[in-house]
């Protein structure tokens, strides 16, 4: 069982994943208004600049030293593209997937590459072997998306029967 400060983690990470489908669903209203979704992306990523840099501001972070950055692994640059790689996702395919199926797709994607990379112990995360439980439990997540999906095509399946 959980101790009270992993339980609160949990709890913030839960909150931290609530707000992805309202981040999908503005970015991709804000695409259609910018008129093209790579502009919005461009938007967003701004934002979230302009909001996190008061906030290092006030909390007086520290300059970073660079040249402990260059002497880093290649893979510590990816989260940016990452990041616009998600943003731009969001934009093009929620509003055709539905909230539900694209939120729900993306985190059976993050489940099934997590596990790999926890297995590894890949991107400086400490190892922790793939077990049954493990898999069962990526097993749902993936039988989720797809009864999801189905759930979501059959109406218009129907639709067309008629």
């Amino acid at each position: 069982m959980a101790n009270a400060s992993s339980l609160l983690l949990i709890l913030a990470a839960v909150f931290a994943g609530a707000v992805v489908p309202f981040q999908a669903g503005a970015n991709a209203m804000l695409g259609r208004l910018i008129g093209h979704p790579l502009w919005a992306t461009v938007v967003s990523l701004g934002i979230s600049l302009a909001l996190i840099i008061p906030v290092m501001i006030a909390l007086r972070v520290p300059m970073p030293t660079l040249g402990a950055t260059l002497k880093g692994p290649w893979w510590i640059w990816i989260g940016g593209a990452a990041g616009v790689v998600y943003i731009t996702a969001a934009l093009l395919l929620a509003p055709k997937l539905g909230a539900a199926s694209f939120i729900v797709a993306v985190i059976a994607g993050q489940m099934a590459v997590s596990i790999v990379i926890d297995h590894f112990g890949l991107m400086g995360f400490a190892q922790k072997p793939v077990s049954v439980a493990r898999l069962v439990g990526v097993a749902l997540i993936i039988g989720g998306m797809v009864i999801t999906q189905l759930a979501s095509a059959l109406p218009a399946l129907a639709g067309q029967a008629r």
